[in-house]
């Protein structure tokens, strides 16, 4: 083994040497004597780069699969990318705009040829930035949500659903992205609180010149397509002018007064603007009165004809001119400044424009009903299942879905149109004639799916569907779905509604809900804030494995990590100590023959088998319920604590002695712990794993080895116990040492007194760790020289403080350490004695204020007889 630890050496050639090996690709039991676990990739887009979150949510998969598949399970981990309608379109349209030319004057074809270009240069990025991170996906069995095999799906259910009369296509009010040039769903739709807004209250005058009504409004903008102002038919205030009409300012046009129960009595002025055109809520007040819809902002987000001298203008510069024409017309009652949260494009963040317009839609009532059903009866769990409130909200409050997406990137809607019995054609395959009269004279609609259509299928449509697959048949339903909770309602919603609705089952019978990736501060990693943090920066600095074990550690099933510097180099170091140690143990085994089984076991090899054992257990019964941050805490502390600072140490005695037949056995026994452990830790630190796993000759790969399980055959729960009070003994040295300042180096003698019987056997260990010329009997001090005394849980510690300590100092050090007790026990009486204190405090804290004031009043004692031995 190199005598460093250095990641870049081998990560590279490991990862290499794993796809070329198959180690990755399930081979599907037909006897099924294997059950399989599947989990599907959440699809990164194809214009994506590994940020933070991906590499937390990979890291997660990657361990949950790597542990199954040591465990007996037959493992699919099928990866993938998702062609990312909107943000793929936008890098396709500015590389057209860089030579002068725009997406219409290309045309479709051209445009089409373009992406799958882009897509075949810079789709794959991802999955080679995954790769570094060590995920062991089947590579084989990568889907693209515009393959063929998934096209084929989309096309399927689509017309199915069509069919049973599930979509549909409607004019009706859509929220739609002027930047992106398309309209987008409810769940496409971010609120963000904008405080730099008005409220501006304007004046809408009678036409009969009886005086105005004052109406209040965030977007005066869209003041030229009002067409009403509505009241609540139950306020008095506005009871008498229900029915009239008013000037509608700055334009020609009149508009009545009307009442509806929309309108909240004394919120505001009382009094609405109807705009119809450009407010859902306006849009079902004018299909209730009848109202016309006036459009005044076009699709690209610019004043249109109808907004007669603003033509022309963007929204913005429409609302400054509208407001200063308004002031100079003495219309303008007053302006407020008002915070409001304004929906904007969860993709560009661009204010939301509402209008109405005709687009594709999926009736949801129907399909979300089993949806709910399985989660609540626990055929589907979240976890942590407080994330079901989510899911609980939205599907209990969902709306029919706009499928439909004016884009050119993405699946196609398969419909067309005759241009003869204007019917339309509905079709799995592309028809040459009109299905309804024959016609030859029929074109395709423009529009393509909302890229989460296809996602929603991911969980069977990558497995072969609607093809009866082996695939599909073995592997479906998945395993476990491991996401953020930021999609629940965008994707795990739907491929819960649609594994149900095509498929017949839930496509998961767990989803396991991460948090975010934030920075040191707990603040969300953004650009604008430019504090986010590359992860393949960090892999060329520290190592996959240190950047895997940085994200899992302290990592709580739905809870946010922050991630630092620190962390890094605590993973490193970490890392550094697994490596020393496992080159202590290759070192020692060089030319020696360990095969075979051992004969005889140490005290202290039978304390680590069963540590081994009882750790083991933990980490299992950890990984099942996916707590992968406990985990790994408990495998860090056996291995630094229990194995490289215990027992590594604990071995020297015997592997730097004399006795060949012992040295064999220890390192048998040695070589087997390491081991163990390089299993229990490869789904978590794999690359580090698997280079010493081969170092030391262990195997052709740890990965497909058997994840370790408890063996009662090792656990020696007598000797286990003895060693631990060998162990606090040997603690409680060093410690005497560290506050008394005693140089590592000095030596002296140790007494035990009753209680260590036992212990006295494995004196050899003491001696050696805590730096001790003997280990005896307290009852063998027979000498008047003073002792310092230290109590065990066990038993009671004496050392002559001639050979330990300079007496005028110690006598200080107590007398300090009195003070501070002393000090405490004051405290404490003061409070037990405090009327208030006692009438007030929970009973629970009055108990432990006693027990302190009892346990100090009990170290006092101990500390005044320390200092009377010392007179």
């Amino acid at each position: 083994m190199n005598k460093n630890f250095e990641p870049k050496l081998f990560e590279k050639d490991i990862y290499e040497r794993w796809c070329r090996k198959g180690y990755f690709t399930p081979k599907i039991d037909k006897n099924k004597n294997k059950r399989p676990f599947t989990i599907v990739i959440p699809p990164p887009n194809i214009t994506g780069q590994l940020h933070m979150g991906h590499a937390l949510n990979n890291t997660l998969q990657d361990i949950i699969i790597r542990y199954k598949r040591m465990d007996g399970y037959c493992t699919l981990w099928l990866p993938g990318t998702d062609h990312a309608s909107i943000a793929t379109e936008l890098k396709i349209v500015e590389q057209i705009q860089k030579e002068g030319l725009t997406k219409e004057s290309v045309g479709r074809e051209e445009f089409l040829r373009r992406a799958y270009l882009w897509k075949e240069k810079y789709g794959g990025r991802i999955v080679e930035q995954l790769k570094r991170l060590g995920s062991s996906c089947d590579w084989t069995r990568e889907a693209f949500t515009m393959d063929e095999k998934c096209s084929k799906a989309v096309r399927e259910v689509f017309v199915n659903l069509y069919e049973k009369g599930l979509i549909y296509r409607g004019n009706r009010m859509t929220h739609w992205c002027p930047s992106c040039g398309t309209a987008i769903s409810d769940a496409e739709i971010e609120y963000e609180e904008q405080a730099t807004s008005n409220l501006w209250h304007i004046r809408y005058p009678y036409t009969d010149g009886s005086g105005y009504m004052v109406v209040a409004t965030t977007r005066p903008e869209t003041i030229l397509g009002d067409t009403a102002v509505a009241v609540n038919p139950e306020d008095e205030k506005y009871k008498s002018v229900v029915g009239k009409t008013m000037n509608l300012p700055l334009t020609d046009r009149v508009i009545p007064v009307i009442s509806d129960e929309y309108v909240e009595v004394g919120f505001g002025t009382g009094a609405v603007k109807i705009t119809p055109a450009h407010d859902p809520n306006d849009f079902e007040v004018g299909k209730r009165h009848n109202l016309e819809t006036v459009v005044v902002i076009d699709d690209k987000g610019f004043m249109n004809e109808n907004a007669g001298k603003y033509c022309g203008m963007t929204r913005e510069e429409a609302r400054k001119a509208i407001v200063n024409d308004l002031k100079e017309a003495g219309l303008l009652e007053k302006i407020e400044p008002y915070t409001h949260n304004v929906g904007v494009c969860y993709r560009c963040h661009t204010a939301i424009e509402p209008r109405v317009c005709e687009q594709w839609y999926l009736k949801m009532e129907e399909l979300a009903a089993p949806a709910i059903k399985v989660v609540r009866e626990g055929k589907t769990k979240f976890i942590p299942a407080r994330f079901e409130k989510i899911y609980f909200n939205w599907m209990e409050n969902i709306k029919d879905w706009c499928i439909s997406r004016q884009l050119w990137w993405g699946h196609r809607i398969p419909c067309w149109y005759c241009d003869d019995c204007g019917k339309m054609t509905v079709s799995k395959t592309d028809p040459d004639v009109c299905s309804h009269c024959g016609s030859k004279n029929i074109r395709r609609d423009e529009d393509v799916l909302d890229t989460w259509f296809s996602s929603a299928l991911w969980p069977f449509s990558t497995l072969g569907f609607p093809d009866k697959t082996e695939d599909l048949e073995y592997f479906y339903p998945t395993s476990l779905l491991v996401t953020a909770y930021d999609i629940i309602f965008f994707w795990v919603a739907r491929m819960i509604f649609s594994g149900i609705e095509h498929m017949g089952e839930t496509p998961f019978p767990e989803v396991l809900i991460h948090g975010i990736v934030r920075d040191s501060q707990g603040r969300k990693m953004s650009k604008s804030l430019g504090n986010g943090v590359d992860p393949l920066v960090l892999i060329d600095e520290y190592g996959a494995d240190a950047l895997r074990y940085s994200l899992c550690s302290g990592v709580a099933p739905g809870s946010d990590i922050r991630y630092s510097d620190d962390k890094m180099e605590a993973a490193r170091n970490f890392l550094n100590k697994l490596w020393n140690a496992s080159r202590f143990v290759s070192m020692n085994l060089e030319n020696k023959d360990v095969s075979g089984e051992w004969k005889t076991l140490t005290d202290a090899d039978k304390w680590i088998l069963t540590k081994l054992q009882l750790v083991t257990a933990e980490v299992r019964r950890n990984n099942d319920k996916y707590e992968i941050g406990l985990a790994l805490a408990k495998i860090y502390d056996f291995v630094w604590s229990d194995f490289c600072d215990w027992y590594i140490e604990l071995t020297k005695p015997v592997l730097y002695g004399q006795d060949e037949e012992k040295k064999a056995d220890t390192l048998k026994v040695i070589r087997y712990v390491l081991g163990e452990i390089l299993k229990l830790m490869h789904p978590f630190v794999p690359f580090i794993t698997e280079e010493i796993w081969t170092e030391l000759n262990y195997g052709e790969t740890v990965m497909t080895e058997k994840y370790p399980v408890y063996e009662e055959k090792f656990v020696f729960g007598k000797e286990y116990d003895e060693f631990e009070k060998v162990k606090e003994i040997i603690t409680k040295v060093r410690a005497i040492r560290a506050s008394m300042n005693v140089p590592p180096t000095k030596k002296f003698s140790l007494y035990l007194g009753s209680g260590a019987e036992n212990v006295l056997n494995e004196a050899i260990y003491i001696e050696k760790l805590a730096n001790v010329t003997k280990v005896a009997s307290a009852e063998e001090f027979t000498s008047k020289e003073k002792v310092c005394r230290a109590a065990t849980s066990f038993t009671e510690i004496l050392i002559p403080l001639g050979e330990l300590v300079d007496f005028e100092k110690e006598k200080a050090r107590l007398a300090k350490e009195l003070a501070v007790v002393e000090n405490e026990i004051k405290r404490g009486k003061g409070m037990l004695s405090n009327a208030g204190f006692m009438a007030k405090a929970p009973a629970a804290l009055v108990e432990q204020e006693k027990e302190k004031l009892r346990k100090n009043e009990e170290l006092k004692e101990r500390i005044n007889a320390q200092i009377a031995e010392l007179l």
